[in-house]
């Protein structure tokens, strides 16, 4: 059988923490403190029933010297009368100070005083007698209920049951007396008892029963702790400690679990930033829940993730840049080698061949084939040095770096030698339309010819057989406006907007029907802009193809005389 260890997570790993060292340690620390506290409050009870018993002991003696002392003193004072009769009258009348006092007696012999004793135990009461000085006995019966409120006096809000026994086991005096409590105490009392001293007894540790038996007076006093005391001392002291416990530990995991919410949520955050950036979401940044349990390390090292993740993105950015530039010089590449593969191809050819031609000497060459071979060398040569100069054009147009001559320019005059410069092969008709009263513009003249070159034969290029380039001009305020039309199938939007891209022609490299390099745009538009101007591209059903240019007009100051 393999055992696969199983790694714990954050929230698991506290609750166990928090299981052995909260849960476990005051669990047995509450355990130990009851038991502690149940055994100082058992000690407490014992003590406190001991200390009842010997005060009602005490109370017991107290009383009994008291009346004994009493009792001693009128045996004295009946040598002061002289007969018996004068005796009892004056016992009569001093009765009612002795509480509790049935009757007093006169005995001649000890075994009358002991038929006496006899009959007033049965009957449950006290005999009290002393000698007097003709040899009788003076006997006082007392009457044993009196002796509760003696006795109890002190005591009499102690919810304890108190018992006083006589020789015999008879109940003489008792306090918060209950029939079932005392039967079941009597049956636990033991049968060997010592005498005149407080015995701890019975088989409840929280209920300590305390006998004291006595040999004089012969009684037994019997304290019974309840179970009521005992609920009002130790169970409720062992609720207290229980609910103080768990209310500790209530107060504990609450905090406990706010700090795992907190930290849970904010290490979750970590977790789905570092599954993000692995699977290549370099934007995303951790937004932690912050308060005063976010601890500073989590808060650190969100701000640290989300600096690296901010450089790693733009360090994204950057290399997908430079991707896209290395595609694009890549197809810069493929398209310059494909333009100088069919642009200089055939010029190169064709000066090649014509001056082969010419440098031959086994054949006589008429004057007019020299002139035209000469031509179409000349043609062929300038056809390559514009394309060069496209080619050099280039760099200085994305880098910006085009030098301008700006001055006020003469729009018809320019436009004229555009027309003029232009190799018109298919014979197209152009129509320009433009008022020598037309503002000067502010550009550069050479540049300005290049672009509307450019432009016509452009039109012309891909113009319908039969029709008409024409260019027409407007201004308003600032601007001057000069747009090249012709006639030819409408192109669409999409068309339109990539024909200003380098090496882009309306007919593709397996169906060109024209020569070209596709970089005729690119630079006019890099000149046009260049000069502070605009040009843009259109195309409707009424008109083919369209390029309108916008310049800005010199600026003319008003002198006032």
């Amino acid at each position: 059988m393999n055992f696969k260890f199983h790694r714990l997570k954050i929230v698991e790993q506290i609750a166990l923490v928090f299981f052995f060292a909260v849960i476990i340690p005051m669990s047995v620390s509450g355990f130990i403190i009851n038991n502690i506290n149940q055994q100082a409050v058992r000690a407490q009870l014992r003590d406190y029933a001991i200390m009842m018993a010997n005060v009602v002991s005490d109370e017991i003696d107290f009383y009994s010297s008291n009346v004994e002392g009493r009792v001693h003193q009128l045996s004295l004072t009946m040598k002061y009368f002289g007969n018996d009769y004068e005796k009892k009258n004056y016992l009569n009348s001093i009765k009612k100070d002795f509480k509790g006092c049935e009757k007093f007696q006169f005995v001649n012999t000890k075994n009358e005083l002991d038929k006496i004793k006899e009959q007033n135990r049965q009957e449950h009461k006290a005999t009290i007698h002393s000698v007097m000085d003709d040899g009788r006995y003076l006997v006082v019966t007392y009457n044993t209920s009196s002796l509760k409120d003696e006795l109890f006096r002190s005591i009499k809000d102690d919810n304890r049951q108190i018992y006083v026994l006589s020789q015999d086991g008879k109940l003489i005096a008792q306090h918060n007396y209950k029939e079932e409590d005392f039967k079941k105490t009597i049956s636990l009392l033991p049968k060997k008892q010592k005498f005149n001293t407080p015995v701890v007894f019975g088989d409840v540790k929280n209920q300590p029963l305390v006998y004291v038996k006595k040999d004089n007076p012969k009684i037994t006093i019997i304290v019974n702790t309840t179970e009521k005391i005992t609920n009002n001392t130790i169970n409720k002291n062992r609720l207290k400690i229980i609910l103080s416990i768990l209310a500790a530990i209530s107060v504990i995991f609450g905090v406990t679990l706010s700090y795992i919410f907190y930290l849970y949520i904010n290490i979750r955050q970590l977790f789905k930033g570092v599954i993000a950036i692995s699977k290549g979401n370099y934007e995303r940044q951790i937004r932690l829940l912050t308060s005063a349990f976010t601890p500073y390390e989590i808060v650190f090292l969100s701000k640290e993730f989300n600096r690296m993740a901010s450089e790693i993105h733009k360090s994204y950015l950057q290399l997908k840049k430079n991707n896209i530039e290395l595609k694009q010089l890549n197809e810069f590449r493929s398209n310059l080698i494909d333009t100088v593969s069919h642009e200089l191809r055939t010029p190169l050819t064709s000066i090649q061949g014509y001056t082969s031609r010419l440098l031959r000497q086994d054949i006589e060459i008429d004057e007019n084939t020299k002139q035209k071979s000469l031509r179409i060398i000349k043609e062929q040569s300038e056809r390559l040095k514009h394309l060069i100069e496209d080619l050099l054009t280039i760099p200085d147009i994305e880098g910006m770096r085009l030098r301008m001559i700006t001055e006020p320019v003469w729009m018809p005059e320019i436009l004229e030698s555009a027309r003029m410069l232009i190799r018109n092969k298919r014979s197209m008709e152009f129509e320009i339309n433009i008022e020598d009263s037309f503002p000067k513009v502010l550009g550069d003249k050479n540049r300005l010819i290049q672009v509307f070159i450019n432009l016509i034969e452009n039109a012309a290029k891909y113009a319908d057989e039969n029709t008409i380039i024409s260019v027409e001009t407007e201004y308003d305020e600032n601007t001057a406006r000069i747009y090249v039309k012709n006639q030819c199938p409408k192109i669409s939007p999409k068309q339109l907007s990539k024909l200003f891209e380098k090496f882009v022609r309306l007919d593709d490299n397996t169906t060109r029907t024209t020569r070209g390099t596709g970089l005729g745009l690119f630079i006019v538009k890099g000149l046009i802009e260049a000069m502070n101007g605009s040009i843009n591209l259109s195309s409707t059903d009424e008109c083919g193809f369209c390029v309108t240019v916008e310049l800005p007009l010199e600026v003319r100051s008003e002198v006032s005389i």
